[in-house]
């Protein structure tokens, strides 16, 4: 399970790797359970956009979604949980979500039929590599350094004045990935998060649903690199 990642500080990437608007917050470089980070969803876009022309609009352009940069807490609520305090539990159990199973699980299958798809934008992911007999985290990246967007899924949960939006990780199976095979506790599944390539970004946030499965695939284990995270 992918429960720590670290997300991307530099403001000046999300224009440029993302398409969307660098944060107007200031969020944790390292993102665990229930901490607040950032994600990029769609929205419709305003009809108030292009106003200025005399021309009469393009209806599509108005209906058309655009990207925008949420905040929300890493560690999804799902719509049926019934307080605040159950969401605060059962939040930090909820921050990856199997692809094999998201159509169908209780937690994430409305939010998935609902189209609530995100990327979630990270610089590194961490499991730990238990080979010596010893955790040993370890920091995962891209090998040319750059952002990675990983395919989530998003929720708003809203109760008693009390409103949670909230995102998790969608994972695969990693059992015979060259890299990812190695880490987390030996004899458990391997999973890994869907880390999407930057050309399908558009189409992940914007297919159907029943489309949106063919995503769900291992990142090449090539184009990643992992290293012991040092002690300080």
């Amino acid at each position: 399970m992918t429960a720590h990642f670290e997300s991307v500080q530099n403001a000046a990437m999300y224009p440029d790797a993302f398409d969307v608007a660098a944060p107007e917050i200031a969020f944790e470089r390292d993102l665990w359970p229930r901490k607040l980070g950032v994600f990029v969803r769609n929205v419709p876009a305003s009809a108030s956009e292009g106003a200025a022309s005399a021309a009469k609009p393009d209806e599509n352009a108005l209906t058309a979604p655009v990207r925008e940069l949420a905040v929300g807490q890493f560690g999804f609520v799902p719509q049926w949980v019934k307080s605040a305090s159950d969401a605060k539990l059962r939040s930090t159990k909820m921050v990856n979500a199997r692809s094999e199973t998201v159509t169908t699980s209780n937690n994430f299958r409305d939010a998935w039929l609902a189209g609530q798809r995100c990327i979630v934008p990270m610089m590194a992911f961490f499991e730990d590599d238990w080979r010596s007999g010893k955790a040993v985290p370890t920091r995962i990246t891209r090998v040319d350094g750059k952002p990675m967007g990983v395919a989530g899924i998003w929720e708003r949960w809203a109760k008693d004045g009390t409103e949670i939006i909230s995102f998790t990780l969608l994972t695969v199976n990693a059992n015979s990935h060259a890299l990812l095979h190695r880490y987390q506790q030996n004899g458990n599944e391997k999973r890994m998060p869907v880390i999407l390539g930057e050309g399908a970004y558009d189409a992940w946030l914007n297919t159907r649903p029943e489309k949106a499965r063919e995503f769900m695939r291992a990142y090449a284990a090539n184009l990643l690199t992992a290293n012991p995270v040092e002690k300080k």
